[in-house]
């Protein structure tokens, strides 16, 4: 029999959370979410709009709320289709709304994933982001047994390509000519980072229910 027919359908997958690490709480969005998400974005906008191709346009909070629900949505049912596994980022010790982070582009036959994120301005340059994917490399092999983790981003995106280095993740490809950058619509290419275990993964404490 083959791997694709033994393994379990996606919609039957009982995912623990939340992911707990040493300052954050990763969860799945929760309908009502959407004002906080909001707020954050627009408080990030003149940065998120350099790099996020969703951040063309400063949305409404019932852009946000849409997007909350869908993503709720999606985690019942594990679609792979946008806004495919968003987890919300809070910071453990008074619960703030840091970002957002989590599974995209999902093989579940593989199992395989990729890793995105964004940080709210006022919680940038602190490490929240570096810890959060650290996390999440973690639970997706030790947890949803992930035999590939990547992560992609634009060439000139600085600071989003320092996670993946400093998380030990392999530069597996330069994607030439591949995106449109948000900022001034000039052609530009990818980097795909990639792990496939998680030898020499930086130490973290990492739990979940």
């Amino acid at each position: 029999m083959s791997r694709k027919k033994d393994r379990m359908k996606p919609i039957f997958l009982d995912i623990p959370m939340p992911i707990m690490s040493e300052r954050l709480i990763l969860k799945p969005p929760e309908v009502g979410d959407g004002k906080m998400v909001n707020a954050a974005i627009l408080e990030s906008y003149d940065d998120l709009r350099l790099t996020m191709p969703w951040a063309s346009s400063k949305p409404s909070i019932e852009d946000s709320e849409e997007f909350v629900r869908q993503a709720a949505a999606n985690w019942i049912i594990k679609a792979d289709e946008e806004p495919y596994l968003p987890l919300f980022m809070y910071n453990a010790a008074n619960m703030d709304f840091v970002g957002s982070t989590g599974y995209h582009h999902i093989d579940w036959d593989i199992p395989s994933f990729e890793i995105g994120y964004w940080i709210r301005s006022s919680y940038s340059r602190q490490g929240f982001m570096t810890e959060a994917v650290n996390a999440l490399t973690r639970y997706a092999f030790l947890e949803l047994e992930a035999k590939r983790v990547q992560i992609t981003c634009d060439v000139l995106n600085l600071r989003s390509k320092k996670i993946p280095e400093k998380l030990g993740y392999c530069l597996e490809a330069t994607l030439k000519n591949h995106r449109i950058n948000p900022e001034d619509g000039s052609v530009s290419d990818t980097l795909l980072y990639a792990r496939y275990d998680l030898v020499d993964l930086p130490e973290l404490v990492v739990d979940w229910d």
